[in-house]
């Protein structure tokens, strides 16, 4: 994504949906299921593609889009490769601006944070909307605009560098000691707040300081640690050092109905704070995306006569931070979190631990349809969605009975090993180098010309 945005903007241009770490990958963002807090407007990252080049399981490359091949262009979105290997794209851009004009709006319970997300989906100025909350009582709903127009007499908002504030922590102070529906505003520039939430993984980045103990967690230490608190630093630390087995990492889409009664839940059996919310666009079955089949009447937006039929949005729910450290009881958690959610009429992201049994998976989504897509698409000798998906609880166990991870599973030295293993990746050098960061004297430079 940071390559993709540096291209774009050269030209005055910006995806419509970017995720927000920037190493996800467009071929992963079309394979898996990505949003972002533009996807209210813009739908899925997927919705943005206008075709895609595939090679298939026999090699045949062929191209697929909403006129060409349109079932398995619609079919390989959110499949995780499973149709075949996407080699191309064409992605829609739309004009970029200087900065996002940034809102944080205080919230003051579960239910009025989500209604204050809808609301704010139907607002026509917002480019940008997304929510955190940080506890019952204490949540914010960002909002973001995108513009050329800065006041004089405001101050340019960063993210990206080791003496910026993280993301989150700066929203919870802009709304700490505020009143419910009060608000507070930023300018942003625009790559800034794409990635806003590079820099500790959104908040994961404070488990790692849990996870030690001994290193205070002060703003001295985040900038010391800086290089080991962006994304794809943290990726590999988390799984090089195998503490990933415990750490629950959930998205969550829900009607927005049941998204109070969910994080109820949460609360009660898991205690993480924060959680993300985000407003998304449902792509209606059949799809591997989350959704709930929930639609309604609109109007055309073409302009013609006759209503259109879409499906009803969805609220993604974030939920990451650690879980219980003896594996039994992070698979019994886990498994009664898919539960919940498939009784409360939501479904999850395929990226994360999932433990469905097939049976229970082929309910959730249409095997007919994937099945004849595959024999269609000559796809049938590689792995199923669920194959790739699946956690292996047994295979698992054994894994952790090895004695390399039952060394590692020995505090700190995962952790420390973890550590190791970003280090020797040399990822640091990418956010170092990175060319979206804002550059001040860039714009200085641009005034006077």
């Amino acid at each position: 994504m940071d390559r993709l945005v540096e291209s774009t903007l050269r030209h005055g241009l910006v995806p419509p949906v970017v995720m927000e770490f920037p190493g996800i990958t467009a071929g992963g963002g079309f394979a898996g299921t990505a949003g972002e807090s533009s996807s209210f407007k813009h739908g899925f990252f997927n919705d943005t593609i206008n075709y895609v080049e595939m090679v298939l399981g026999n090699g045949d490359v062929v191209t697929a889009s909403r006129h060409e091949r349109p079932d398995l262009f619609r079919g390989a979105a959110g499949a995780v490769g499973t149709l075949g290997v996407t080699t191309l794209m064409e992605l829609q851009l739309v004009e970029a601006k200087k900065f996002v004009e940034t809102t944080y709006h205080r919230t003051s319970s579960v239910a009025e944070a989500i209604e204050k997300v809808r609301a704010e989906t139907a607002n026509p100025r917002n480019d940008y909307v997304d929510g955190i909350l940080f506890s019952k009582d204490h949540g914010v709903v960002v909002t973001g605009r995108m513009t050329d127009d800065k006041p004089a007499d405001m101050p340019v908002q960063t993210f990206s560098r080791a003496w910026d504030p993280w993301f989150y922590m700066h929203a919870q102070d802009k709304t700490q000691s505020s009143s419910s529906s009060s608000s507070a505003t930023d300018f942003v520039p625009l790559a800034e707040y794409l990635f806003r939430y590079d820099r500790a993984g959104f908040w994961v980045g404070r488990a790692a300081f849990k996870y030690f103990g001994f290193m205070p967690f002060n703003r001295l230490t985040r900038w010391f640690l800086d290089d080991f608190m962006h994304t794809r630093m943290m990726y590999r630390a988390l799984h090089g050092s195998g503490e990933s087995a415990r750490f629950v990492v959930q998205d969550l889409g829900l009607p927005y109905a049941t998204a109070e009664r969910f994080i109820d839940y949460t609360a009660d059996k898991f205690d993480i704070w924060p959680l993300w919310l985000c407003p998304l666009k449902q792509t209606l079955p059949p799809t591997f995306h989350p959704h709930t089949g929930e639609t309604e009447t609109l109007p055309d937006p073409d302009g013609g006569a006759a209503p259109v039929t879409a499906g009803k949005e969805i609220l993604n729910i974030g939920l990451w931070g650690w879980g219980p450290a003896e594996h039994d009881a992070f698979v019994t958690k886990n498994r009664a979190l898919e539960d919940k959610l498939v009784e409360l009429g939501g479904m999850k992201w395929l990226y994360a631990h999932t433990y469905y049994s097939e049976d229970e998976f082929w309910r959730l989504y249409d095997r007919p349809w994937y099945e004849a897509l595959r024999e269609k698409y000559h796809a049938t000798t590689l792995p199923t969605v669920y194959s790739k998906v699946k956690i292996d609880v047994e295979a698992t166990k054994r894994q952790r009975k090895h004695w390399k991870q039952a060394i590692k599973s020995l505090h700190p030295v995962g952790g420390l090993y973890g550590i190791w293993k970003s280090i020797r990746s040399g990822d640091y050098h990418l956010h170092r180098n990175a060319e979206w960061r804002y550059n001040p004297e860039q714009e200085d430079k641009s005034k006077k010309d």
